[in-house]
């Protein structure tokens, strides 16, 4: 009994620091900041696909001058994806996280008509630099996708972090954490990259 007392100054620093520790201290910083890395990694697949999209238009420009109207949409809707910018800070707002999935879903629906348009012109789909930038964004989708995914994991992690014991007191006491927006797609299947049959 002596021996604890003896070494009870020590002892009660040490549980305290296990208890603030119990208390979503660190955890709940790391898991909003792991959340906010994925929510990077969403926006660069979509502007490497903004990047291409731009190469695309040219080329068929060059191939075909009767899909001027589609042309002129898929700009003006790369235009408006660009521009409709969610950071990190925004994550816990629905309706910006929501903006930016309607712009996103609009470009990607643009796309869909652009490449479905593609079929009328034999020498474009024999285009070497048609090919590579239609094979470039299917990569793309894909990335998009599992980079969704994982955002979606992250915040379902933190999310689940600032509401569950004992983290919920740092989440709410000490951080202030709100939950963050998952992103969900806008219209049915704008989730999915454009299914495109170009024919033999």
């Amino acid at each position: 009994m002596t021996l604890l007392r003896r070494f009870a100054p020590f002892l009660l620093p040490l549980l305290g620091v296990f208890a603030l520790s119990a208390c979503g201290i660190n955890s709940v910083p790391t898991a909003e900041e792991e959340a906010k890395a994925k929510w990077a990694d969403v926006q660069a697949q979509y502007q490497r696909r903004s990047n291409l999209v731009g190469n695309l238009v040219a080329t068929v420009k060059a191939a075909g001058k009767q899909e001027q109207d589609t042309l002129v949409r898929v700009t003006e809707a790369r235009a408006k994806a660009t521009s409709v910018q969610v950071n990190a800070e925004d994550l816990s707002d629905p309706a910006k996280v929501a903006q930016f999935q309607a712009a996103q879903a609009q470009l990607s629906q643009g796309l869909g008509r652009l490449l479905a348009s593609v079929e009328a012109y034999p020498d474009l789909k024999t285009n070497a630099n048609f090919l590579n930038l239609q094979s470039q964004l299917e990569g793309t989708e894909n990335r998009i996708a599992v980079a969704i995914r994982d955002y979606n994991e992250a915040v379902r992690a933190y999310n689940t972090r600032i509401r569950t014991f004992p983290d919920a007191i740092g989440a709410k006491i000490i951080h202030g954490a709100k939950p963050m927006t998952p992103f969900q797609a806008t219209t049915p299947g704008a989730e999915e990259a454009p299914k495109v049959d170009f024919g033999n």
